[in-house]
């Protein structure tokens, strides 16, 4: 079983599905489930709480459309339910739903993350419309992107490559993540990097914590080596 991240992507067996089907739902949150079993449609690894982890599962959230109301469930499934992992879209696959303001920015975000060696993947409303086609895009809907970096250098020409972006719709926001999973909002990065902010909030797989200095950056880039 892969090691689980933030942002990463779950489909499901049929048994696993057929598992959660059998519990009991109200009316609406069982007629979403029942469309994403039906049209295998992935769900979101969340935060991995104590409970889960002793109790030998995992921890999945669907964030519904509009159609339910936008409605957040939360899973919890076993291992074996599991068929396999994927990733949230690509900023380029994305594209075609931005509004016309953001489409000459987000050509030029896409051109400067490729000089930083950087893929850009899509999380939040436009990442999972993109995947469903149903309407989870709001006309206040952020952009939210997770990209992966391999260390504070790296980390410091896509941070500023965001800051680039010139569009005012949608907002950009979004997080760098690391190689061991450690994740900080690309903004926070930012002012912290300048001494702005006497710590930075990094985010993991199974809570938050603030720190001051770079020695978790050195651990998250050991981790990816090692790895």
């Amino acid at each position: 079983m892969a090691r689980l991240r933030r942002h990463q992507l779950a489909r499901l067996t049929n048994a696993g599905w057929s598992t959660i089907l059998l519990r009991t739902w109200d009316e609406q949150a069982r007629a979403c489930l029942t469309h994403w079993a039906t049209h295998r449609l992935p769900l979101v690894v969340t935060r991995q709480s104590v409970d889960a982890v002793d109790d030998g599962g995992i921890a999945l959230g669907l964030p519904s459309p509009a159609q339910w109301e936008r409605r957040r469930l939360s899973l919890q499934v076993p291992h074996a339910a599991v068929l396999r992992f994927d990733e949230f879209p690509r900023l380029l696959e994305v594209q075609r739903l931005l509004p016309p303001s953001g489409q000459r920015p987000t050509r030029e975000l896409l051109d400067a993350l490729d000089t930083c060696r950087a893929t850009a993947r899509v999380f939040g409303s436009y990442g999972w419309q993109a995947i469903t086609d149903l309407a989870h895009v709001r006309p206040e809907s952020d952009l939210d992107l997770c990209i992966a970096v391999d260390g504070m250098e790296q980390a410091d020409a896509v941070a500023h490559a965001l800051q680039s972006f010139s569009a005012t719709k949608p907002l950009l926001d979004g997080e760098l993540v690391f190689g061991d999973g450690a994740a900080v909002a690309w903004r926070e990065w930012i002012e912290w990097r300048a001494g702005r902010a006497r710590a930075v909030m990094v985010k993991r797989l199974d809570g938050v914590a603030l720190h001051r200095d770079g020695a978790w950056c050195e651990r998250a880039d050991l981790a990816e080596s090692v790895e």
